[in-house]
């Protein structure tokens, strides 16, 4: 899921680019199918490190159940666990793979500021080999691995090795309040005109129309992105998404979804201070019953669920449209001493029996999710992943775009919806951010 990070991050990128060059010498040798080991109890005594952004209470559960299981079937390994934020992984990576001890496996970021820069720096090491061992590639479908491929430059998502693997899946989805539409006289939304109409006769019985925080700059590119859905197309939505050489941000249909944005501003739509209000805390108001709408990711069910029971239902965007793809995937380091024991553990927490673990936790698996039992939210949540994913209408994240993406939108769709910048201003930022990386494209 895609929360802020701080400040410094691109100049600690550079140092650590600056201090693993790119080239040949860097990157770490591809085993062949033939050479991978997979008898996990032949390896001897094994000490995994493992870096993960499992800190919410439902993604602690299932990934200390999983864990334990894997320890236990596995008693010569032993797993040294680091739990962090997104934002504090995210910032703390990029040094802690060119550490002696960096860890065996992390979570990584899909992003080109993240994933492909750390694949162009020699950091990762492919996992086509552990793909062919372990049946990846017949397990999880193209568009799951794309997310996490990329060639040595690093520059094309969704293009060459595979890097890393997934284990849950995300959508960011309209969240709303069954009780308020009810007591508003609305059913859930099926058309935008639906949408506007719900949202205008929210304001005018003095409900938040769309709960939503955007302190850390988060919320708002989700927003933009719910917009983009309206007046665009999931084609051209990917293209700028993953930064190709014929995005372009400067099309009508683009000035509409940024036009739409501000006029929700203008309306009143949003929670009151919403520019000072953690994204967390959106979510915990929208659950304490302060919200019609809560425009948001998958990864809010299980706060959602236990605050709101059956009143919380999720919607895709009308259309069918949706901003989705995966969790961040777990990758292999390539300064690994046990490469074969890492990816026998990521191959045990994906398996068809992790992912129910992963469904029963409150959480959305990647794979089975349709086969997994659930009611309420988490059948809604459940059933539209499957919906979505299987579906031509999954847009990636914008953020995935450049290097600079994931600053760049966020600080300019915040700059949007505070009026310092108009329409114009704003898509001409983004489209001089994707123009300065298309150098050798």
């Amino acid at each position: 899921m895609k929360l802020p990070v701080i400040a410094a991050v691109p100049v600690i990128a550079a140092v650590v680019l600056a201090a693993c060059a790119p080239g040949s010498d860097n990157k770490p040798a591809q085993q062949p199918a033939g050479e991978v080991r997979t008898d996990v109890a032949a390896m001897g005594d094994v000490t995994l490190t493992i870096w993960d952004q499992e800190t919410r209470p439902a993604q602690e559960a299932q990934i200390k159940e999983l864990n334990a299981r894997f320890q236990a079937k596995y008693p010569n390994i032993r797993i040294n666990r680091v739990g962090r934020s997104f934002d504090d992984l995210r910032s703390t990576i990029k040094l802690g793979l060119t550490a002696n001890d960096a860890p065996d496996i992390a979570q990584v970021n899909n992003g080109k500021q993240d994933m492909g820069a750390f694949v162009k720096a020699g950091l990762l090491r492919p996992m086509d080999s552990y793909a062919s061992a372990y049946q990846w590639t017949q397990r999880f479908p193209e568009s799951v691995r794309k997310l996490a491929s990329y060639p040595d430059s690093g520059d094309v998502l969704g293009e060459g090795k595979l890097y890393g693997v997934p284990q849950t899946g995300e959508l960011v989805g309209i969240w709303y309040n069954k009780a308020k539409l009810t007591e508003l006289g609305l059913q859930p939304p099926k058309t935008w005109d639906e949408f506007d109409a719900a949202l205008a006769r929210a304001k005018a019985a003095g409900q938040v129309p769309i709960q939503i925080g955007n302190l850390e700059k988060s919320s708002g590119p989700y927003l933009f992105a719910l917009a983009m859905h309206r007046f665009g197309n999931p084609a051209d939505e990917t293209r700028l998404a993953t930064g190709r050489a014929d995005a372009n941000w400067l099309t009508e249909p683009n000035r509409q979804a940024a036009r739409q944005v501000a006029d929700w501003v203008d309306k009143g739509y949003l929670t009151t201070g919403f520019a000072g209000l953690k994204s967390d805390d959106a979510t915990e108001k929208f659950g304490a019953g302060e919200g019609v709408f809560h425009v948001n990711g998958t990864w809010s069910l299980a706060t959602l669920k236990e605050a709101m029971k059956d009143n919380a239902g999720f919607l895709l965007p009308p259309g069918g449209t949706v901003t989705g793809g995966t969790g961040l995937p777990w990758a292999i380091s390539a300064k690994s001493r046990n490469p074969d024991a890492a990816a026998a553990y990521i191959d045990f927490i994906t398996t068809q029996d992790a992912m129910k673990t992963v469904a029963s936790s409150g959480n959305l698996p990647v794979l089975d999710a349709g086969q997994q039992p659930g009611a309420g939210p988490e059948r809604d949540v459940l059933d539209k992943w499957q919906e979505a994913s299987t579906s031509t209408k999954m847009v990636p994240y914008l953020d995935y775009a450049t290097p600079n993406a994931y600053e760049v939108i966020g600080g300019a769709v915040e700059q949007l919806m505070a009026k310092q910048l108009d329409v114009e201003a704003f898509l001409g930022r983004l489209q001089a951010d994707l123009e300065s990386r298309r150098g050798g494209r």
